[in-house]
């Protein structure tokens, strides 16, 4: 029994092991949803709009109550002259007053509040989400962009081992007395030219890197992993969600908060008032005495105060409604256009993938074939294999472009934000 308890025992330690080793590799990987969350985690602009829904929830608290109350301290006729100069007892009419005055805004008034309140946190709300739509955007396109960059080094490094090795052939053709030197020659001109190309691509991810770093933060300085997900939903009827747009949808809180300025502007004729109780002492012969004093506002100049606030409020709420009218039609000129260029990235893949790379690739198998039958030079077969890997080359190119547009058209008017 004690001996096969501890193979089990060390079985056990070694999964473990593993399992510490390999978890943390797994989750470092920067798959495209990953990139996705990171963005989230790491975006300052995000967290400030937050902070600015939480900010405007805690007004709600606050709108609509009644004003602080005011304690009113002091004394009433106290006389500076005469016979009874200052005394606080000897006249009767000499008091020590305390008192407690509430200001009472009308309903309508703290109504307007209230309701501007709710206004001010739906569309603070609306900002969080513009913010992590175009959050999600462009982390989205940012990862692609990169993806397919390495993708297409990729393709030069599997065309480089190639071009090496047909370097070495033709100088071994050459010393045996069977080749040309401008084979040699001219596998070495491909060689530095992919190099020089490559070098671009290089640079290329480089800046790409750079751009998804300052979404995401140090994790952006390794490769992508993973295969691009599934950006469904672009079809030609997708015309029809522009509402979905989450900057057109911000407007139903731009529109709140119009209406409840309209809403201010009007309880403003509407009369206050205010109620003060005072209690007030005077000398020991003289009886204490309590007042009861109501103030009511009368707002009689209207046409000079209140209205021209009124017409102000609807000019803002007519603002509203027609800059919402002029980012519909270029969201709806802007959203054409993308389908447009979506459906034709996709025609030119499908061209692309049914004729291009395959009349590419018949060529290289048939140039060669005829190279190792002695009947082409190898000129030839480095031609050939560079017209495919540029067929490659664009292939991903035009992916990258779709794909850059896809993810802009699915987190735009497919997917579901919160």
């Amino acid at each position: 029994m004690e001996h096969d308890v501890y193979p089990s025992i060390k079985r056990v330690a070694v999964l473990a092991l593993l399992a510490g080793t390999l978890g943390p590799a797994h989750a470092d990987e920067l798959t495209f949803a990953r990139t996705l969350d990171l963005a989230q985690q790491h975006s300052s602009a995000l967290s400030a709009h937050q902070a600015a829904v939480r900010a405007a929830e805690y007004e709600t608290r606050a709108a609509g109550q009644l004003p602080d109350p005011k304690l009113t301290v002091g004394i009433d006729n106290y006389p500076v002259s005469g016979p009874n100069r200052g005394s606080l007892e000897a006249d009767f009419m000499t008091m020590r007053k305390l008192g407690l005055m509430q200001d009472v805004p009308t309903a309508s008034k703290r109504e307007a509040a209230r309701e501007a309140a709710q206004a001010g946190v739906a569309s603070a709300e609306s900002s969080v989400r513009i913010a992590r739509w175009r959050l999600r955007v462009a982390a989205a396109q940012a990862w692609l962009v990169q993806h397919h960059l390495e993708r297409q080094i990729e393709q030069f490094a599997a065309l480089q081992r190639l071009d090496a090795s047909a370097l070495e052939l033709a100088r071994a053709s050459l010393a045996g007395g069977r080749g040309e030197a401008v084979d040699a020659l001219d596998a070495a001109m491909e060689i530095s030219r992919l190099d020089e190309q490559r070098d671009d691509l290089q640079r290329d991810l480089a800046k790409a890197r750079a751009a998804l770093r300052a979404l995401i933060g140090d994790d952006a300085s390794g490769d992508t992993t993973g295969v691009v997900p599934d950006l469904g939903g672009i079809t030609a009827s997708l015309g029809e969600q522009l509402e979905r747009h989450p900057e057109l949808r911000a407007y139903a809180a731009m529109q709140s908060l119009a209406d409840a300025d309209v809403h201010a502007a009007r309880a403003a004729k509407d009369q206050d008032w205010s109620v003060e109780l005072s209690y007030a002492r005077r000398g020991q012969q003289f009886g204490d005495m309590v007042s009861v004093q109501f103030t009511l506002a009368l707002p009689i100049f209207a046409a000079d105060r209140q209205d021209p606030r009124i017409a102000a409020s609807f000019e803002q709420r007519q603002r509203v409604d027609d800059e919402r009218d002029a980012l519909r039609r270029e969201r709806r000129s802007e959203l054409e256009a993308d389908l447009a260029d979506y459906e034709r990235l996709q025609r030119q893949l499908e061209r692309s993938a049914q004729s291009g790379l395959t009349l590419a690739e018949q060529r290289v198998d048939l140039t060669t074939a005829a190279f190792s039958a002695g009947k082409a030079p190898l000129a030839r077969v480095i031609a050939a294999r560079r017209e495919l890997l540029e067929h490659h080359l664009r292939v991903i190119t035009l992916e990258s472009q779709r794909d850059v547009i896809a993810a802009k058209l699915h987190f735009t008017y497919v997917e579901d934000m919160p």
